[in-house]
């Protein structure tokens, strides 16, 4: 997830208040603003059908961005609140934080799993559950993690990998503080009924 950042495209709305905000909404955009990093803040459009697709597609509050505003530098962000509608539950704000190299932060990283060939309990027919194919942790926005890798080297069946058995980047920490489980590997079907005979 975090090796490509997602861009998102924003122009600078001209002018604040609710005034320029209703204006902006009748365009077909949805009004926001980028605030923090050391800068001032920035009020921005965002075009309404491009937010309402990445809204859908989910963790809109724990994926990174790449803010692209016409006339301003690149950008790193996070948002940190969508107000929507009373009754039609449609947004009509957004509030970014522009991210410093230092500042750390929530993310959502992809989980891989290595070396299911030198897994015993694979090659005896066990099957890999994933409970887990994303772990949220926490991390420095400057040094993202691109996934953490579970080496499955030597696992039999019944196994259970737990969070503290995966070597995580420097200065990565888990936002859970419980040792949750991420993947185990189970019998199959015709091991378990031959085990029960």
């Amino acid at each position: 997830m975090a090796g490509e950042i997602p861009d998102l495209i924003a122009t600078v709305r001209a002018g604040t208040g609710k005034g320029a905000a209703r204006q902006a909404r009748r365009d077909g955009d949805v009004p926001g603003i980028v605030y923090g990093g050391g800068t001032d803040p920035l009020p921005i459009n965002i075009p309404y059908n491009a937010l309402m697709k990445k809204l859908k597609a989910g963790r809109f509050l724990s994926t990174l961005f790449n803010l692209k505003v016409e006339g301003h530098d690149d950008v790193r962000v996070i948002c940190r609140g969508v107000q929507r509608h009373v009754v039609k539950d449609l947004p009509t704000h957004v509030d970014l934080l522009r991210l410093r190299r230092t500042t750390r932060v929530n993310l959502f990283i992809h989980v891989n799993f290595d070396n299911a060939d030198k897994s015993p309990g694979i090659k005896r027919g066990g099957v890999l559950t994933v409970v887990r194919n994303e772990v949220e942790l926490n991390v420095l926005a400057g040094d993202i993690p691109d996934h953490i890798t579970v080496d499955l080297t030597g696992k039999e069946v019944g196994d259970v990998i737990h969070i503290q058995d995966v070597v995580l980047p420097e200065g990565v920490t888990p936002t859970i503080e419980r040792n949750f489980v991420i993947a185990n590997i189970s019998a199959p079907s015709g091991l378990r009924s031959a085990d029960n005979e």
